[in-house]
């Protein structure tokens, strides 16, 4: 398996854009994205170009998380996020050496209409070597909640 490239899918028995909306819409993306951080939150708008960051608390309350930005999205159909730096509590980050072996990373979501349901596939290219353990535990169970917030 290519470790600097990761790929997870999930079907969901519900149209591309009631998976797309639920994925990103504050509420429901706090609710699957628990499943990697209690805290996970974003701020920042989801329109191409924009910055965004995907922020969290650490096991002592500190903040911190991903100065991203969105590389394309076309509702329904395709989500590309750049990651481009690190957030520690107020402090961006975007050079140096905790970055510089990820930073241009990309996370790829693609909705594909299939049979009746949405096929969601998640691409994670470059940078993700070191957490592939890490995701291949937690993306399954994220996309289980995601599949359970768009199916009720």
């Amino acid at each position: 398996m290519n470790t600097d490239n990761l790929h997870y899918e999930i079907k969901i028995n519900a149209a591309p854009d009631t998976v797309y909306d639920r994925m990103i819409a504050d509420p429901t993306y706090r609710e699957w994205t628990s499943v990697f951080n209690e805290t996970s939150h974003f701020l920042g708008s989801w329109e191409k170009g924009s910055k965004i960051l995907f922020v969290g608390c650490d096991a002592d309350g500190n903040e911190g998380g991903m100065i991203s930005r969105i590389k394309e999205n076309v509702k329904g159909k395709f989500i590309s996020i750049e990651h481009v730096g690190e957030l520690k509590g107020k402090e961006e980050i975007i050079t140096g050496p905790s970055v510089e072996s990820w930073a241009g990373a990309l996370e790829n979501y693609t909705f594909e209409a299939v049979d009746g349901v949405t096929l969601l596939k998640i691409d994670m290219k470059g940078g993700v070597v070191a957490y592939a353990d890490y995701f291949n535990t937690t993306w399954p169970k994220a996309l289980e909640k995601l599949k359970e917030i768009c199916e009720r």
